[in-house]
């Protein structure tokens, strides 16, 4: 039986010109620290964005922005807030600081029920920040987000190189657009991971050095737009989103 939330879903979502989903194998890579700068650049050079945190494990986004009182408003669904010059949506509206113990069926349903109800309106880009690995989620959100596209994140670790290796294997079975690679938390010159992507066929959009003083950005995006993550995330919204 057809969900009639899915219908719901492709209108919402219809103004918005590039939905991309910023993912990773494993958690703990930074993912979700690209996905909020990456959404801040491209706020900052004018574009009307989007980020949302569809990351059910451990939803972080709204420390990395410093979001305080912001909530969304109703009206004919859920209208985002405007944090930062960006709209954000967030599973926190709704759990607070406690976990959400959901599985199977109840994350699909969960998932849904966040895509049918919010009213994006016109954007440029939306940014997804997912749930780390291969999940339900994610397979969800194939299915229901037409037009979605892909950025991987991985660390310098051939270990978590392997679960992307899977992620890209099933991301073409699906025929979904894959943007390319970020190798973040490079620690030494090393090239194994750019060498790694060049095998599997994907595009290596950049390594992230590992920045120490990353911590104290954290809630600041003054001083998260001046941090070597930001620097990078620069060159990948010039040389390949907007090229």
């Amino acid at each position: 039986m057809i969900d009639p939330r899915e219908d719901v879903i492709t209108e919402r979502l219809k103004n918005v010109s590039r939905i991309i989903a910023v993912s990773s194998g494993k958690g703990g890579v930074g993912k979700s620290l690209v996905a909020t700068t990456l959404t801040l650049e491209l706020a900052r050079r004018g574009y009307k964005v989007g980020l949302f945190d569809l990351d059910f494990t451990s939803p972080s986004t709204h420390l990395i922005l410093g979001v305080k009182d912001a909530q969304p408003k109703e009206e004919k669904g859920i209208v985002p807030p405007i944090v930062n010059g960006l709209a954000y949506m967030t599973l926190v509206y709704y759990s607070g600081n406690q976990a959400a113990p959901l599985r199977g069926k109840d994350i699909s349903n969960a998932l849904i029920e966040l895509l049918s109800v919010t009213q994006w309106g016109k954007l440029d880009f939306l940014i997804i920040d997912m749930p780390p690995g291969i999940s339900d989620a994610v397979l969800d959100l194939v299915r229901l987000v037409k037009r979605i596209e892909f950025l991987i994140v991985t660390t310098s670790s051939l270990l978590a190189f392997e679960t992307v290796k899977k992620q890209v294997s099933l991301l073409r079975d699906l025929k979904v657009p894959i943007i390319g690679i970020v190798e973040n938390m490079k620690m030494n010159s090393a090239q194994t991971i750019e060498r790694e992507t060049e095998k599997i066929g994907v595009k290596f959009l950049t390594g992230i050095p590992f920045d120490s003083t990353l911590e104290e950005a954290l809630g600041d995006v003054t001083k998260l737009c001046n941090t070597a993550i930001a620097n990078k995330i620069i060159q990948i919204v010039e040389k390949t989103l907007l090229s």
